[in-house]
């Protein structure tokens, strides 16, 4: 069967992570979205996403079609029901379309037609921003369950202080010694090939995907996400970090999601509770205002290839956008528009030239290239986010 991963209704309220992305390649957890699916499914997927990111994500459609609405993360009963759908049958929880069976062109689809099936158990969605570290506690142990069920991990090296043993899986190639894991209150995953230094302290859940590393001495709440090839240093909480970012210093990130290419400078601080206690609210880009999150702990969510200086401090409840750079003294504003240059002093654009060559030496350093399709994708943010900035 051929399965695609549709954005769904969700989509802008993800946003900025969405801006450069599918909502099927957000991680959580352990894994993006779409290798939880490909896994489950035993299948690789395509997406159908905005146009602008097609040529990077395209879709492949046959004539026979599995849609799965992307917001939705796979369980052993959803799966067993989406492999179990014929012509003209849909699966809805509530009034949300979870997935169809099609052989007509998307554009057509009338649900009016479709037998309807419901799904009625529960199962992790991400719907909005906060959703990703909100919800990361359930993700990594619904992951860590399936990605080591039935495997033996490496074993624990006899200099690592070890609580709840058998919380604890360590791929081929990870390296760790002299320190303290406490798996008691959640599983702790070490990926392949990743590194936790000498006189690090972590608590559960935790994952620290493939390439990635902790540094010496950091402080490790979970439930926290350590995306591959991504660095982490500092005190650190409930925070979800994308591919190739980088926090590497001291300095306290909490109830936060850092997207892909992104770097905190040392000191980088982040509030994630209000000094009255009250309810946080984040910048919401379908309303083009502040909405209401209903949380109490909410930090920063910052949008791929954003920048920030040292000492930066961010408010409690902060959004900054794609490719920001934000740098110097006092609190900058709690919502930074993509392609912004500045902080608490006042903003200016970051123009695409000056931010391309940053872009095509932050990636050389890993071997890779900033391509024509990155740039392209990079190019429509910036004409798209061009209402948000003063220019």
């Amino acid at each position: 069967m051929n399965y695609i991963l549709f954005d769904g209704p969700a989509r802008n309220a993800l946003l900025p992570f969405t801006f450069t992305r599918p909502v099927a390649d957000i991680l959580i957890g352990i894994m993006t979205i779409r290798q939880k699916w490909e896994m489950h499914l035993g299948s690789t997927t395509t997406t159908l996403t905005e146009e602008y990111l097609s040529d990077k994500y395209p879709m492949v459609e046959l004539e026979e079609n599995v849609m799965i609405n992307a917001s939705f993360l796979p369980n052993v009963v959803l799966v067993e029901m989406i492999g179990n759908l014929k012509a003209n049958q849909a699966i809805f929880k509530g009034e949300e379309v979870v997935a169809f069976f099609t052989d007509e062109n998307q554009e057509e689809v009338d649900f009016d037609s479709y037998e309807i099936i419901k799904y009625n158990e529960d199962c992790i969605t991400v719907m909005r921003t906060w959703d990703i570290f909100s919800k990361n506690d359930a993700a990594i142990r619904e992951d860590f369950e399936f990605l080591t069920a039935n495997r033996k991990s490496k074993p624990i090296p006899k200099s690592v202080n070890v609580i709840a043993p058998e919380n604890v899986f360590i791929e081929e190639g990870a390296s760790l010694e002299f320190v303290t894991l406490n798996a008691s209150t959640g599983p702790i995953y070490i990926g392949r090939n990743s590194e936790i230094m000498e006189g690090t302290a972590i608590r559960g859940p935790f994952a620290l995907c493939e390439n990635a590393s902790v540094k010496m001495g950091s402080k490790v709440y979970g439930a926290t996400t350590v995306g591959p090839y991504s660095r982490i240093g500092g005190e650190v909480k409930n925070t979800v970090l994308f591919a190739h970012s980088n926090k590497g210093h001291e300095g306290y990130l909490g109830d936060s999601v850092i997207g892909e290419w992104c770097n905190l400078g040392a000191d980088t601080n982040n509030s994630n509770l209000k000094n009255n206690y009250e309810e946080v609210k984040l910048w919401s880009y379908e309303t083009e205002g502040f909405a209401k999150t209903g949380l109490q702990f909410c930090g920063l969510m910052m949008g791929d290839h954003s920048k920030c200086g040292i000492n930066t401090m961010f408010n409690t409840g902060t959004v900054v956008g794609v490719s920001a750079n934000v740098f110097g003294t006092g609190f900058p504003r709690n919502f930074i528009p993509s392609f912004s240059w500045g902080g608490a002093a006042g903003f200016t654009t970051y123009l695409t030239k000056k931010a391309f060559e940053t872009a095509r030496i932050v990636l050389s350093r890993r071997n890779m290239e900033f391509d024509e399709k990155e740039a392209a994708i990079l190019e429509h943010v910036f004409e798209e986010t061009r209402k948000w900035r003063k220019e």
